[in-house]
């Protein structure tokens, strides 16, 4: 596990190796806790498939966003505005684990240093792997390009649906 003491970077609390085994004995229990049967045929795989969607859903938390710029800073002289936008997010609300979805629009001004156009969506999606909310997402998105660019400015925006809001009420 790699560790990491940048304020927009989760790693540093060590998070334990994900437990596949924990996962399925947890969907399991909530299973039988709501009166369903585990072992009704629609519901027997249940449990390696909420495994498998929270292994990929949770990825970020083992991946340390600086591996993600992968040498890709460019020296530039210019300094109009770089701008990605409408890029495609889900996360999981952090309070109720329903997911929230959206478009993050990132932008910066350039001082002397750009990164790879592909790689604010993937700096995006990192951040997006892990229990969220909307406002820590976006602070943690500009924090890091903040550091790794220290640009004249940046701005990150993300506009969302939440289902903890349209199912509940919330």
């Amino acid at each position: 596990m790699m560790k990491n003491t940048k304020s927009y970077n989760n790693l540093e609390k060590n998070i334990s190796p994900f437990d596949s085994e924990a996962i399925k004995e947890a969907t399991k229990n909530l299973l039988l806790a709501i009166g369903e049967d585990p072992a009704r045929e629609g519901l027997r795989k249940t449990p390696l498939r909420i495994a498998k969607m929270y292994e990929e859903l949770f990825l970020g938390y083992n991946v340390d966003p600086e591996e993600i710029i992968n040498g890709a800073l460019f020296d530039v002289e210019y300094d109009e505005m770089v701008l990605v936008r409408d890029i495609e997010f889900y996360s999981l609300c952090e309070h109720h684990m329903l997911p929230f979805m959206g478009r993050a629009h990132v932008a910066y001004i350039p001082n002397e240093k750009v990164i790879g156009l592909s790689k604010i969506p993937r700096i995006v999606d990192i951040f997006a792997r892990r229990l969220q909310v909307q406002e820590r997402m976006t602070r943690q998105i500009a924090d890091f390009i903040q550091d790794i660019l220290k640009p004249q400015g940046v701005a990150v925006v993300i506009e969302s649906l939440h289902l903890c809001m349209m199912m509940r009420g919330i």
